[in-house]
């Protein structure tokens, strides 16, 4: 059964459209709450959210759907993704709720839930509550109406938990380190805590107006942070979403580090130290091809997942992994977390510079990359991955990398986007290949 409000991460729309409005998000708590009141503890659940314009119409329609059917509400205010996972097993808590949509621009916004353990729902558990958002709850009798309040101590309570995932003994003191928190979730938190290890911190994205989250910063937005490192003479950059479960670096010359060579560092680190579970790294078909080649060489193993981080979770948690990610930037490390956390990446790189007194640079440059080239073509409606011209048009382009690259071509999850990836030795035949398969697309479209 397919599902119909949930997509790859939780439920996200353009806001006061669609279903991504107050009354729906209100059917949503309504919903979720119901589904979640087992046993006869008196339930509880943990709201955060990022800094768009609509979070607060959106916490306060999933406060009034949680309390009418008897379920109290504790509300962080602007935290990271993780931090909300974090809070709801250690508040045990029966449900969390991020309110975000991560990378995208102010006019969207989602809704991602955690269950109590902390980790984002089942299959199972998302269409249940999809059924229940399409009937009527129960509401509780006026005796039992759940009660809401906010807590002051909810980023300290991240912080130090960021803190403690990296080695009591590291210090940041000689490092000047650029954060880009997108004006999203983070703003506060990621500098505060990086700052505390001794980091001489350059912040930006940090000015959260409503409208102002993703725009010209962030992880998705490069500029101005390889810029601002440059000019700082800073010793690396810090590029976090909306969100703040993703990451991103800059190396001190300005250049980026995406999330395969960050999992390249993190994974020959802990296989060093013994550390390393599974044997390896779960990362998504989109990582590069230079990634596995240099796991396999190091005697270590990549396995591969559909694009999204919870079916990297999904993989990591029925294989025994203890790290897996994106090449986007979700890392997640589940020794210390249950979802991606962008900072507490951030901070195993840090102490990578610290560790070996390597510059960015060097110490990021794990493997040489090989030539990969993805572009999106939007489509207004339909299927035009069905259309016969399209599918020949991708037969002829795997025929073609047979044995020397790679081709995944896939539907976005939460844009109307078919993305073309292609990876090879040969990038002249990269580019030739993927530009024939956008055109098939786009006149398909």
């Amino acid at each position: 059964m397919g599902r119909k409000f949930f997509g790859t991460d939780g439920i996200r729309g353009r806001t006061n459209k669609g279903f991504m409005t107050a009354a729906m998000a209100m059917r949503v708590g309504q919903a979720a709450g119901a589904h979640f009141q087992r046993g006869d503890h008196r339930h509880r659940v943990v709201i955060g959210k990022d800094t768009r314009l609509s979070g607060y119409m959106m916490e306060s329609a999933l406060v009034a759907g949680f309390t009418s059917v008897g379920m109290d509400v504790v509300m962080t205010g602007p935290l990271p993704t993780p931090a909300i996972a974090l809070l709801t097993r250690e508040m045990r808590a029966d449900l969390g709720v991020m309110i975000s949509a991560s990378h995208n621009r102010f006019e969207d916004n989602g809704i991602k839930l955690f269950g109590p353990d902390g980790f984002k729902l089942s299959d199972g558990d998302e269409l249940a509550i999809e059924r229940l958002i399409e009937s009527e709850q129960a509401l509780a009798a006026s005796a039992d109406i759940g009660r809401a309040r906010r807590i002051d101590d909810a980023q300290g309570r991240y912080i130090h938990a960021v803190k403690q995932s990296i080695a009591s003994d590291i210090r940041f003191d000689d490092l000047k380190v650029v954060v880009d928190c997108a004006h999203g979730a983070a703003y506060q938190v990621a500098p505060s805590a990086i700052w505390e290890l001794g980091a001489e911190v350059i912040a930006l994205g940090v000015n959260p107006n409503g409208t102002n989250i993703n725009d010209g910063v962030g992880s998705t937005a490069l500029a101005a942070i390889k810029a601002k490192v440059v000019e700082e003479g800073a010793d690396i950059g810090i590029a976090l979403d909306g969100d703040a479960d993703r990451l991103i670096v800059i190396d001190e010359q300005g250049e980026e580090v995406d999330g395969d060579q960050i999992m390249a560092l993190i994974a020959t680190r802990m296989q060093e130290k013994g550390t390393l579970r599974g044997g390896g790294v779960v990362a998504t078909v989109m990582s590069n091809l230079g990634l596995e080649r240099y796991l396999t060489a190091q005697g270590m193993t990549l396995e591969r997942t559909q694009v999204g981080d919870r079916y990297v979770l999904e993989r990591m948690r029925a294989g025994g992994f203890n790290l897996g990610g994106e090449q986007s930037g979700h890392m997640i490390l589940l020794d210390h977390g249950t979802t991606g956390d962008g900072t507490v990446a951030a901070l195993r790189v840090l102490a990578g510079l610290v560790r070996t007194g390597k510059r960015a640079s060097e110490l990021l440059h794990v493997f040489d990359r090989v030539p990969q080239l993805l572009k999106n073509v939007s489509y207004s409606g339909g299927a035009p991955l069905e259309a016969a011209g399209v599918k020949a048009c991708i037969a002829e382009a795997e025929r073609e990398l047979d044995g020397k690259g790679r081709l995944v071509i896939r539907p976005s999850g939460t844009e109307p986007l078919i993305r073309v990836m292609a990876e090879g030795d040969d990038p002249g035949q990269v580019e030739r290949v993927v530009d024939r398969i956008c055109d098939a697309v786009e006149d398909a479209a």
